[in-house]
């Protein structure tokens, strides 16, 4: 009889043993584990009953989830996030006060400063989210793959179009190598062709994820170079083939989702990597000649 499995001894670990086992899960245990990775605020502090609703699935289902990471039942799972939400000096989830929001906010008769002031609020909670999906550990590994990478080549559709059009224009600003796959003429395979082992390709992406950014960064998988994907989920197709994700949410008001948190993300990425290559080269500058 095979051992069972020990269950995680923190949040972190368990999100981590989740994106490495996602695939091999089945359809409702994927549901669930995308709630989890997305929404731990809520795991921590809602109910088996509301996060079962939320998830489209039973609550038994969510009981066998845990004990499958080697819990013996849900809310052994959830301490492990409630622990962390108490040690982190956090109240209320991100979507729970999004939730909120709209709720209090929305209505058929707002006045236009009404509906600015809504949107403003939306993405002030989206901004602040973004210190907690985004580390300073991974803020500086995003760097380093940009600084390292012989040519940075970009990718974003749709919605995050303008993502990937700012960080081509910033980066060649900065005076790094850049290539903005744009897919002009249906093209965009034949452009990632040139993409080699010591290039990077960001790649940006937010749900439903366009398929064209999928078969990109497959592609330059299979070319042998690095991938950072800018996504909102650690789970999505985008995410899962990267060497690095920066989890990126943003508001939705009244359905509109906003590239607020997005924007400001890859600004100071961009940023971030002028410093440092300014650094550099004045250290480069000093050095004694031999």
């Amino acid at each position: 009889m095979p051992n069972a499995p020990v269950a995680p001894a923190t949040a972190d670990e368990l999100c981590a043993e989740i994106v490495l086992r996602y695939e091999s899960l089945s359809k409702r245990l994927k549901q669930i584990a995308r709630y989890i990775l997305d929404e731990p605020n809520d795991i921590a502090l809602e109910t088996l009953a509301v996060i079962a609703s939320r998830c489209d699935v039973q609550p038994s289902t969510i009981v066998r989830f845990a004990k499958s990471f080697g819990f013996e039942g849900a809310s052994q799972m959830q301490r492990l996030f409630r622990d962390g939400l108490l040690s982190n000096n956090m109240a209320l989830g991100y979507s729970e006060r999004v939730r909120q929001l709209n709720e209090t906010t929305s209505s058929d008769k707002a006045r236009p400063a009404d509906l600015l002031a809504e949107f403003v609020e939306g993405n002030i909670l989206a901004l602040q989210n973004l210190l907690q999906t985004v580390s300073r550990a991974e803020i500086r590994s995003a760097v380093d793959l940009i600084a390292k990478a012989h040519t940075v080549h970009v990718v974003g559709f749709r919605r995050s179009f303008p993502v990937a059009s700012y960080l081509v224009y910033s980066l060649l600003q900065a005076g790094k190598r850049a290539v903005f796959v744009d897919g002009v003429a249906g093209l965009a395979m034949a452009q990632v062709q040139a993409i080699g082992p010591q290039d990077l390709l960001i790649a940006v992406s937010y749900h439903p994820y366009a398929g064209e950014t999928v078969a990109i960064v497959e592609a330059a998988r299979e070319n042998g170079a690095k991938v950072l994907a800018i996504s909102d989920s650690l789970v999505s197709p985008v995410a899962k083939p990267a060497d690095l994700v920066l989890q990126t949410r943003e508001s939705e008001v009244r359905k509109f989702r906003s590239l607020s948190a997005s924007m400001c993300l890859a600004q100071a990425l961009v940023i971030n990597f002028a410093f440092e290559a300014s650094k550099d080269k004045g250290r480069r500058t000093r050095a004694p000649k031999a």
